[in-house]
């Protein structure tokens, strides 16, 4: 297990409060099914993540890394243990924890503007207070000019930009992304990368950041967890000792590298655990 630099949050982070965002999540065991189709996805885990911290969960397909996300945002009960954030047990989804997925999932008939002003109206604010903030979040993600257009009309990587500023328009605490650039080209992807790393920076939400990219958990995280092959629990926790601001010249520095191999290495030894179990 690679030991480096401790957590330290943004100081530039825009956050009402900076303590807010402590994820707990105790003995997690999590069962699909009942009897012989029963799918154990994951298995006795326990993570602690700090308030503003930016973690990455690497592992094998099929190791249960967006199951323990959807725990997290309460879209799936845990079978054992609990989920907390700020010591509130989790139960269900709340605007707490935003939530950016692979696909956009936008609203089509409505606007962009309409998009990232939906979840604050729905919240209860008022029309005026809504189109604030939805002009606010526009601007952080460079997209303020393109508010009267359709997600149709935007490309994949400005679609997900609203994802995020959707995501973040009431002001959670916990941003969680479930693999949010796989379907970008490489050079979108690089640059979504860049905007998230800006945004966090100013904002100083937790990030949970699900991806099956070593490269891309090494660059944007402070801690990469990798899960086991299936039933899926931590195996390690990776701090990466690289400075902030990131850039994408840090992929030739040793320390950038060091973690990438021991990383690349770990998910080669469950992947092939998860291949010989099916091939068993």
């Amino acid at each position: 297990m690679l030991d480096v630099l401790k957590f330290k949050k943004p100081d530039t982070a825009l956050a009402n409060d900076a303590d807010k965002g402590r994820i707990r999540i105790s003995d997690v065991s999590i069962r699909f099914g009942q009897g012989a189709s029963a799918h154990q996805a994951v298995e006795s885990t326990s993570i602690d993540i700090e308030a503003g911290e930016f973690v990455c969960i690497l592992g094998p397909s099929g190791c249960g890394k967006s199951t323990l996300l959807n725990a997290i945002a309460g879209y799936t009960k845990p079978t054992t243990g609990q989920v907390t954030v700020d010591d509130v047990k989790v139960t269900g989804p709340g605007p707490d924890r935003g939530m950016v997925f692979q696909q956009y999932s936008l609203l089509p008939w409505k606007t962009v503007y309409e998009n990232v002003a939906f979840g604050p109206k729905m919240a209860g604010a008022s029309r005026t207070s809504a189109g604030s903030v939805a002009n606010t979040f526009l601007g952080l993600v460079g997209l303020k000019k393109f508010g009267n257009r359709y997600p149709a009309e935007l490309s994949g990587g400005m679609q997900q930009r609203v994802g995020i500023a959707r995501a973040l328009a009431n002001y959670p605490s916990v941003l969680l992304m479930d693999e949010p650039f796989g379907a970008l080209d490489a050079q979108t992807r690089l640059m979504m990368q860049e905007s998230l790393l800006d945004i966090w920076r100013k904002f100083g939400t937790t990030v949970v950041f699900i991806t099956h990219d070593v490269d891309e958990a090494v660059f944007l995280a402070d801690r990469v967890l990798i899960m086991s092959a299936a039933p899926g629990r931590i195996i390690e926790d990776v701090r990466v000792e690289l400075p902030r601001p990131r850039s994408p010249e840090m992929a030739s520095t040793p320390k950038y590298l060091e973690a990438r191999q021991f990383c690349l290495d770990t998910i080669r030894a469950e992947s092939r655990k998860a291949f010989a179990a099916q091939n068993a």
